[in-house]
């Protein structure tokens, strides 16, 4: 365990401390991603199921009221379907945005080892270097991972609703 935490403290001081801000931005961003699919997967299915009864429940199911606590029922079960998603896409668009914050914080150390050392010398800009491509990585690995469970969870929401709908009709 000592080792792995030595590990991880290694790879955040060669990356520099904006591998840090996209560590905590990845972190934020599967909390909410794990939230998404733990409503989606087990708390979604008791309000849909609450809002099938209550619409079995009416005796009119055909008039324009009806029709408009139809739509109604819908549009607040796909609100709380969507919940953090937005946000999601936020934090996804973000992650690269940071690994190319990291990219010029590196150059930027890489041109001062220049400046100061000259540019022969090839050990003393290599940490500039790191510096400057593993946040790019970690940007777009967190971005690219976010984007699948992001679509994942669009997918989903698109799926549920239409679901509702189906429970929701006119009979």
């Amino acid at each position: 365990m000592i080792e792995f935490l030595e590990a991880i403290r290694d790879f955040t001081e060669t990356g520099g401390q904006v591998l840090l801000v996209i560590g905590l931005l990845i972190f934020v961003m599967w909390l909410l991603i794990l939230e998404r699919a733990l409503y989606l997967l087990i708390w979604h299915k008791n309000f849909s199921k609450e809002a099938v009864k209550v619409w079995k429940a009416r005796e009119d199911r055909s008039s324009w009221h009806a029709e408009q606590i139809r739509s109604k029922m819908i549009s607040t079960l796909t609100i709380q379907l969507n919940g953090s998603i937005p946000i999601i896409q936020a934090l996804v668009a973000l992650c690269p945005l940071l690994g190319l914050m990291g990219t010029v914080t590196g150059m930027i150390e890489v041109f001062d080892v220049m400046a100061i050392s000259g540019s022969g010398n090839a050990r003393s800009m290599a940490s500039g270097v790191s510096k400057a491509t593993i946040p790019t990585m970690a940007g777009m690995v967190g971005a690219l991972s976010g984007v699948f469970a992001s679509t994942w969870l669009n997918r989903k929401v698109k799926t549920e609703r239409a679901h509702l709908e189906e429970a929701l009709i006119k009979r």
